[in-house]
């Protein structure tokens, strides 16, 4: 199970099968069945097994057997939201890019929005001794990213902030972006204007609706709320979303897209729309971050736009600065990549 093999100079001790039965008040035995996937054990004995785990931050060694004491893996740990969304596939090529430069390879993980699933990857990921991890956090849970949880392992945030993770974080300029595509579609006199987001929790969300609403407010324009949903989780629950704002009886004029899954069913929705003759004229688009065919989208539509790929160079080129020690004794990192606007 878990030992020193492997692990890097200055790495806490983790903990072993025999602690985390004594914390659970269980056997060894037991703990080993949980480890091995849980056959044999009730659920319920299960879950509070697998809840002290995640508690005390045990990582099985998977790679005890292959590394001698000191050899590192050459492994860096990437975790996404989404491997259907080619916005994600352009950050794990920048990551990949640098990475591979240094002789060492990716594990790439998806936790399609889910923590629990994040936490298992992330154990999974230590279990193998990676060097350092790229996430795409899920949720707003600091504690899962602390030094002691991470056992020292350097971490770099892509794309989202996670409150009280003493982490290193490369973002894009949210708030900006959304402010000036909002400005933008204010000056063109449009009043009405709907805001499409995804969960409140998700940072990126919560940063382009802060940008959203400050547009407003500096031109002392107020925001609908009706017009304003959030919690859309893919192109479906945005298409649904739209097609109910279209069948108001004062619909928007204008729309503004958090992301672009969200982009990709409000074009569906107002596409059909026109296409059955409920809507006679289409309300305009602003989607943050660009998708495959936009420039052939069927309405007027603007994309707030920046490469995936370079947030994935950026990101990594912030972490091996922490593994060469190069960036040792600086404290937290924060670094927004600039956006810019695109007109179809």
């Amino acid at each position: 199970m878990q030992g020193s093999a492997g692990s890097a100079p200055g790495r806490k001790t983790a903990m072993t099968v025999k602690d985390i039965a004594r914390v659970a008040e269980v056997s060894p035995m037991t703990v080993s069945r949980v480890l091995s996937g849980g056959k044999n054990v009730r659920p319920a004995l299960r879950e509070h097994v697998e809840r002290v785990i995640a508690e005390v931050g045990y990582h099985r060694n998977e790679n005890a057997r292959s590394l001698r004491p000191g050899q590192r893996s050459g492994l860096v740990g990437v975790l996404i939201t989404n491997i259907g969304n080619p916005y994600y596939a352009g950050v794990v090529q920048g990551i990949e890019q640098v990475v591979a430069a240094t002789g060492r390879r990716i594990l790439v993980g998806t936790t399609n929005e889910d923590s629990d699933l994040e936490r298992q990857l992330l154990s999974d990921f230590l279990g193998r001794q990676v060097e350092g991890l790229v996430v795409v956090p899920v949720g707003q849970d600091g504690d899962r990213f602390s030094a002691a949880r991470l056992h020292d392992v350097p971490l770099v945030l892509a794309s989202r902030t996670v409150e009280r993770a003493p982490a290193d974080a490369v973002l894009i300029d949210d708030v900006h972006g959304a402010r000036e595509a909002a400005a933008i579609m204010l000056r063109e006199g449009h009043r009405r204007v709907a805001f499409l987001g995804n969960k409140v929790t998700v940072s990126t969300g919560q940063r382009r609706l802060t940008g959203f609403r400050s547009a407003f407010a500096d031109s002392g324009t107020a925001v609908d709320e009706r017009l304003v949903v959030l919690g859309l989780q893919d192109a479906e629950a945005s298409e649904h979303a739209m097609r109910e704002l279209l069948t108001l009886a004062d619909p928007p004029t204008a729309v503004f897209a958090a992301n672009n899954r969200i982009s990709v069913g409000a074009i569906r929705a107002i596409a059909r729309a026109v296409a059955d003759g409920s809507v006679a004229v289409p309300p305009r688009l602003f989607a943050f971050d660009s998708f495959d065919f936009a420039d052939m989208a069927p309405i007027p539509l603007s994309v707030i736009d920046h490469d995936p790929a370079e947030l994935g160079r950026v990101a990594a080129r912030m972490l091996l600065s922490r593994l060469d020690g190069s960036a040792a004794d600086e404290g937290a990192r924060l670094v927004e990549l600039p956006v810019h606007i695109v007109h179809h």
